[in-house]
Formats: C-alpha cells, sequence, structure tokens
C-alpha cells in the first residue's frame, strides 16, 4: 500500500542514522573550533540549506560529546566555543568507518540535481502543510477526507513521476 512505502522511505530518508549526528558534530569541530550557532549554520551550509538541524538536538550532542571528554569548551566574548580534544581525535579516529558512511552519505545528498528546483517542491510542500495546519479548525470530517484523497493521489503521482511512469 502507498503509505506504507512512503513512511518506510521517509524513515531511510533521513539525514543521518539515529546517533550519526554526534559524529557529524565531532568532525566538524575537529575541523575548526565552533559555537553551537555556528555548528547549525555549518551544517546548513554543506547541505545547501535542505537540512538544518534544531539548537534542541545540537546543543544537547555537544554537551554530551563534552561530559564524554571528546569537546573542551572556553567562553568567547560571551559564547561557549567548542573544540575538540585529543580523545575526541582518537574517538573519531578509531571510528573512521562510521565517518566514511556518514561522509558518503553527505555526499550523495551534495548531488542533487537541480537544486533549485528542488528547494521549490521542499518548500512548496512545508507551505502546504503549513496552510492545513493552520486551518486545520476549519476542517470537518468531509474536508479532511477530500484533502486526504488529494494528497494521496498527488503522492501516487509522484511516485510514478520518480519511477519514470507518467
Amino acid at each position: 500500500m502507498y503509505h506504507r512505502r512512503l513512511f518506510e522511505r521517509e524513515r531511510r530518508s533521513h539525514f543521518f542514522e539515529r546517533g550519526d549526528l554526534k559524529y557529524v558534530i565531532l568532525d566538524l569541530l575537529n575541523d575548526k573550533s565552533r559555537h553551537g550557532y555556528e555548528v547549525i549554520r555549518a551544517l546548513e551550509e554543506r547541505f545547501h540549506g535542505f537540512y538544518s538541524p534544531s539548537a534542541g538536538s545540537v546543543y544537547p550532542i555537544l554537551q554530551l560529546l563534552e561530559d564524554m571528554g571528546y569537546l573542551k569548551s572556553a567562553e568567547q566574548e560571551g559564547k561557549k566555543v567548542f573544540a575538540v580534544t585529543e580523545e575526541g581525535k582518537r574517538f573519531l579516529k578509531d571510528r573512521e568507518d562510521t565517518m566514511h558512511r556518514i561522509r558518503g552519505h553527505m555526499r550523495d545528498w551534495g548531488k542533487v540535481g537541480n537544486r533549485e528546483d528542488f528547494r521549490d517542491v521542499v518548500r512548496g510542500l512545508r507551505d502546504m502543510i503549513g496552510m492545513v495546519g493552520r486551518r486545520a479548525y476549519d476542517l470537518d470530517s468531509g474536508k479532511l477526507t477530500r484533502i486526504k484523497e488529494v494528497v494521496v493521489k498527488a503522492g501516487h503521482d509522484i511516485e510514478n513521476i520518480i519511477a519514470d511512469k507518467g
């Protein structure tokens, strides 16, 4: 059934597997010391704006990595700046296979064909979701059923386009 395939594809389409973001952040900080906001912006740049981790995911990871001894922090201009420790560098080196897999995944995301068209598609989907969410109070069961039918049909149509069937 379509919705099951979509869900399975959606799960696989996350940028990172569970726990991978800590490796990405540590690797990013291995290149250059940064504060949390710079980490978020650097990841956005690496993914050309298609992925931006939330502060709620980055800052706890920074704290975890510091607690584990892989990062050290220092106050600079009122901001907590993180740098990789020798122990953190060893940790990355010992997990080079994991880093190779993650870097390959990140490289694949960088190969998106026409980035502007892709960005427009993603923006359009977000706008549509936002519109439905903002108007949820106006949606009775009949309207919700019709919207669901449109979304399911659009999903089938998009799946056929991707599979070169239409």
